[in-house]
């Protein structure tokens, strides 16, 4: 079977990091087939020699287990060696078989509720870009039909084939951070820790603990959170207005379900945005270049910090293409950061005589460790740091069950590629609330530009069934307001 007619089949596709999809569409006998998909195509091109190691890695869905399993007996009988290395962060299981030159997978669906899951590919050098994703899908893979049920799941009495946890990718992430950054940098500091169900939260604990940190646990969970750190749930932002109110900490961390996007919240218990949080940590790293996509605040252009900053397509692999150009064009240091706080490293980072690794892949626990010891180093409480950025501000949300087909249709309907057309069109739309339309941008979605210098941003997600909207303004106040809007606008597209 072709592995695109089974993504065509079963429902389950390649969003913008990775297959993902219903855990009940994500049978084992679809895993099992994407998983040949993968390691046929790194074997094909030569990224991968035959018997080679597969690093494998989940987060804390009830779904994981299985899946993980599949994912192992497709590597064992492709005659290639399982290595399972626990619920551990995606750039964990990265940085190791980047460190190795060796493919790995994390099962995971990231931010997205529990109800969904997803297996995200890495390459011997870093993530599966949208080439391989071609390449993958061209693959053609024979299923054994005796080791499957009718339902797709592996058939009762097939032994386990995941091997026994090893520690070695957790450890050799923590102790990545630990090595750079000098011991007891952050003595003195107050961090609560928001565990919930991210696999982030003992790394988070050991490192900031290991630098010197006074750290608090909170909020520890049993079950999945879908913990999102662009649309940031309401209990989420109450959680950390109250864990803060009482003075007790200088700054709050946390991170997603795979620990690759962060969330840091100032002494107040205000989360910072992702991309503010983005301009931070690339600061102080030295980073000379960014790539960063196209919703991201304009505050990185405008605050003269970077010699070059590239704006690509939304989604970490569009990242990645983009830093690859910032270096072969000769930049250095050169990084990239999301909208979402995930940070990636294209290019080594040095201070004195030590040298971060480049990690070409989201990392959550570098951009709050960064954030932090600038605050240290500065004197100066969380909130002020983003003091001296330019004044914009952005805000998201999202609608969430948005048929993708009508997001699509509606979209298009404003962006036929004729300027003037597509002008008007937008400007009927939403210039009552927001004036004259200045420009339209469709690199990914519909961004509208208008003359008051705000802006607004449409785009579907490329992960599950949602609409996003991405609002800038000159204060947190109006941004919010205007993405209010934007929902209402949306939310009567959906009800037409």
């Amino acid at each position: 079977m072709r592995i695109g007619d089974l993504m065509n089949e079963s429902g389950v596709g390649f969003g913008t990091s990775g297959a993902r999809g219903l855990a009940t569409d994500m049978t084992d006998r679809v895993c099992y087939a994407y998983t040949l998909g993968f390691l046929k195509y790194l074997l094909a091109t030569g990224a991968a020699l035959p018997g080679c190691e597969v690093g494998l890695a989940g987060d804390l869905r009830p779904s994981t287990e299985r899946i993980l399993n599949a994912a192992a007996r497709a590597t064992l009988d492709l005659g290639c060696r399982p290595r399972y290395f626990g619920r551990i962060p995606s750039p964990a299981v990265a940085a190791y078989g980047i460190a190795r030159r060796s493919p790995s997978l994390m099962v995971t669906g990231s931010h997205i509720p529990d109800d969904r899951n997803g297996i995200k590919f890495n390459l011997p050098t870093g993530e599966v870009l949208k080439a391989d994703e071609a390449g993958i899908r061209a693959q053609e893979v024979e299923i054994p039909p005796a080791l499957f049920d009718a339902g797709g799941m592996l058939r009762a009495g097939e032994p386990p084939a995941l091997p026994p946890q090893e520690p070695n990718a957790n450890v050799g992430y923590m102790r990545r951070y630990l090595d750079f950054f000098t011991a007891g940098c952050l003595a003195g500091l107050r961090v609560g820790v928001y565990e919930h169900s991210s696999v982030a939260r003992e790394p988070y604990r050991v490192i900031l603990e290991g630098l010197g940190a006074q750290v608090t646990r909170l909020g520890w969970s049993d079950r999945f959170i879908p913990v999102d750190t662009e649309a940031i749930r309401p209990e989420d932002v109450d959680l950390a207005r109250d864990w803060a109110a009482g003075g007790a900490f200088d700054a709050l961390v946390s991170a997603d379900g795979d620990g690759d996007r962060p969330l840091v919240a100032d002494e107040t218990g205000r989360w910072l945005r992702g991309d503010i949080a983005g301009i931070l940590c690339a600061r102080r790293l030295g980073v000379r270049a960014l790539a960063t996509p196209v919703s991201s605040n304009t505050a990185v252009e405008r605050c003269g910090a970077f010699d070059r900053v590239l704006r690509t397509r939304i989604g970490s692999p569009y990242v990645i293409e983009g830093m690859g150009q910032l270096r072969a064009a000769g930049l250095a240091p050169v990084a990239g950061y999301e909208a979402n706080g995930g940070f990636l490293l294209e290019t080594p980072i040095t201070w004195g005589d030590r040298t971060l690794a480049a990690l070409p892949t989201r990392d959550a626990v570098l951009v709050a460790l960064t954030i932090l010891l600038t605050a240290v180093e500065q004197g100066r409480p969380v909130s002020a740091l983003a003091a001296d950025l330019p004044a914009r501000f952005t805000h998201s949300d999202r609608i969430k069950d948005f048929p993708t087909a009508l997001s699509a249709a509606r979209i298009a309907a404003l962006t036929s590629g004729d300027p003037a057309r597509d002008q008007a069109a937008v400007a009927a739309v939403f210039a009552d609330a927001f004036g004259p339309v200045a420009a339209l941008d469709t690199t990914d979605g519909l961004r509208i530009s208008f003359a008051s210098g705000e802006i607004a941003h449409l785009r579907p997600s490329g992960n599950a069934p949602e609409l996003r909207a991405y609002t800038e303004a000159a204060s947190p106040e109006r941004a919010a307001q205007m993405n209010a809007i934007c929902m209402d606008i949306l939310a009567g597209w959906r009800r037409e």
